[in-house]
């Protein structure tokens, strides 16, 4: 197939043109800058496309174009400086999707893959794993955007049979992660005493090299089409048994210390750090049964294996 994909020099993307590439798929990359790169000719054709939003041109860029992975967005930030959050990331996320979708309908394009996330169901912890029949609730303006354009991406489908698959990942990690991880990371290499000992929560995490493999197989199956599909690891984790685990790749001392949950709470709440306390106590966690049942996916690296290399990497970055 031919297939393009935006978003290619994220995080996700530079993990996915290489295993694209090995399931012999041509890629090409819908860039914001001529500069962007670098890439083997042989593996990715560049097309660069400028800033998504409502009105971006993606006429070139689709032309004998077989398939499309939509992994661009405005992600989530702590500290979002726009004047009004909602609007920026309805404008890239919602309008921009819309946008290429409703393109790639008219160009022939067959099948739309679309990378969402778990935020376009919920913004908080729940005690009960999320799954295809849990009503989405999102409230933060990242999430509502995933979720408008996931719906105006089925009104598309519905208009012009244009196949459209979704994947929500939980929270990734692995070489060249940021936000959340990185900092996890970079907190238990310190080997610092840290007071998770007593947090007994449960979260699903997807390992990124499993997310690719899992877009890549969403991307060639017949019975993908129109489907929303959860993803994972395996089983989940708690806080506690996810520091342990980086500690080991690291080479480290886990220093856990334990806490009370509800002396930890008090003190994020007088700090003003409850946002955090709330995703490293919290529990998330998914049920990705219908895409292992209905297309046989199994997820090709393990929590530990993804830890380690997500630690090499860590350990190489720091010189």
């Amino acid at each position: 197939m031919r297939v393009l994909l935006t978003g290619a020099t994220g995080f996700v993307g530079r993990h996915t043109i290489p295993l694209l590439a090995a399931h012999g798929h041509t890629v090409r990359a819908a860039l914001r800058n001529p500069q962007d790169g670098p890439w083997e000719p042989a593996v990715v054709e560049p097309a660069v496309v400028g800033d998504i939003g409502s009105g971006t041109d993606w006429t070139a860029a689709l032309v004998g174009i077989d398939a499309v992975i939509h992994m661009a967005a405005r992600v989530h930030v702590m500290r979002d400086k726009a004047t009004d959050p909602l609007a920026e990331f309805r404008r890239v996320n919602t309008a921009g999707t819309i946008r290429l979708a409703a393109q790639a309908a008219t160009a022939g394009v067959k099948r739309f893959v679309f990378l969402s996330s778990i935020k376009a169901m919920v913004d908080e912890s729940r005690p009960a794993p999320l799954d295809e029949a849990t009503a989405p609730d999102p409230h933060s303006p990242y999430g509502i955007s995933k979720l408008e354009a996931e719906r105006g991406l089925a009104a598309i489908s519905a208009r012009t049979g244009m196949e459209v698959v979704v994947i929500r990942p939980p929270l990734v990690y692995g070489p060249g992660a940021a936000g959340n991880m990185r900092a996890l990371v970079k907190l238990v290499a310190t080997g610092l005493p840290l007071p998770l000992g007593g947090i007994h929560n449960r979260r699903s995490l997807i390992y990124v090299g499993n997310l690719a493999d899992a877009v890549v197989t969403v991307l060639e199956h017949p019975d993908a089409a129109g489907r929303t599909f959860l993803v994972q690891d395996g089983e989940p984790v708690s806080t506690a048994e996810l520091v342990r685990t980086i500690a080991e790749a690291l080479g480290r001392p886990a220093r856990l210390v334990p806490v009370p949950r509800g002396l930890m709470a008090l003190g994020a709440a007088l700090t003003g750090t409850r946002a955090v306390f709330d995703r490293l106590a919290g529990t998330l966690t998914v049920d990705d049964g219908p895409i292992r049942k209905r297309l046989g996916w199994r997820p090709p690296h393990d929590l530990a294996s993804g830890l380690r290399a997500t630690a090499e990497w860590f350990k190489a970055s720091r010189g």
